[in-house]
């Protein structure tokens, strides 16, 4: 079975093609057949996939922010391949609402990275109130986690935005810490995954995390389906 997973937020350079490309290797490089949708027209993952090594464990890509090629219908374009059982889908910060309703459609799971800056947490706030009101309609079998990235977990910053968050039963499901180490795997195709793992122990323990809630089976409960806790991570 494919589990669709959309990686998704209003708020612009917030991590969501961190969050993918990392999300789409760590797939790969464990053994599931992984395909990435790139759905933001500056196309960064796109240009991360070619970059990426032969040698690594290969994803299926898509630019689907592009147009199909002349003759290709656009559900040919965005077609999975058959045995895929990982579709990552990035996201760029506007979407028009009827391509948010195609991009939620038979999601299994929703990511939303959030900075801890103030003007983030207002602007994601904001979004997953919005985001709520179009899952319950197109995407009621989907969760939504929220995922704090580039954290410095000793600074004022962090306690702030994990105020926040509690405070409105947003609890993120992991925190993935500000390191180098993504700035490097970004610019060799790689993610954290198929670095050497003693330079990436950290940053593996944090993102099991979020491999662990995704993986939980089943990601729903039994509640109500407009439940607004079943559709957001209460850690």
């Amino acid at each position: 079975m494919i589990r669709k997973i959309v990686v998704i937020n209003s708020k612009g350079g917030c991590g969501k093609t961190t969050l993918s490309t990392n999300l789409a290797s760590y797939y790969a490089s464990h053994g599931y057949p992984t395909a990435l949708f790139d759905y933001d027209p500056q196309d960064s993952s796109t240009r991360w996939l070619a970059q990426r090594p032969e040698n690594l464990a290969g994803i299926y890509g898509v630019a689907a922010a592009h147009p199909p090629d002349e003759n290709i219908t656009r559900s040919f374009q965005l077609r999975v391949p058959p045995g895929t059982q990982r579709l990552i889908l990035d996201t760029p910060a506007s979407l028009k609402r009827m391509e948010l309703i195609e991009i939620l459609r038979d999601t299994w799971a929703i990511i939303v990275p959030i900075l801890p800056s103030s003007i983030d947490s207002c602007v994601t706030s904001d979004f997953l109130q919005d985001l709520g009101k179009e899952v319950r309609v197109h995407a009621p079998g989907a969760s939504i986690a929220v995922v704090a990235n580039r954290v410095r977990r000793k600074t004022r910053a962090f306690q702030t935005l994990m105020t926040f968050l509690s405070d409105r039963d947003m609890s993120p499901v992991a925190c993935l810490r500000d390191t180098q180490n993504y700035v490097q795997a970004a610019a060799e195709g790689m993610g954290i995954h198929d670095m050497k793992a003693n330079l990436t122990r950290v940053d593996r323990e944090h993102w099991q995390d979020l491999i662990d809630w995704l993986e939980a089976e089943p990601l729903q409960s039994d509640a109500d389906p407009l439940d607004s806790e079943k559709h957001l991570n209460i850690a």
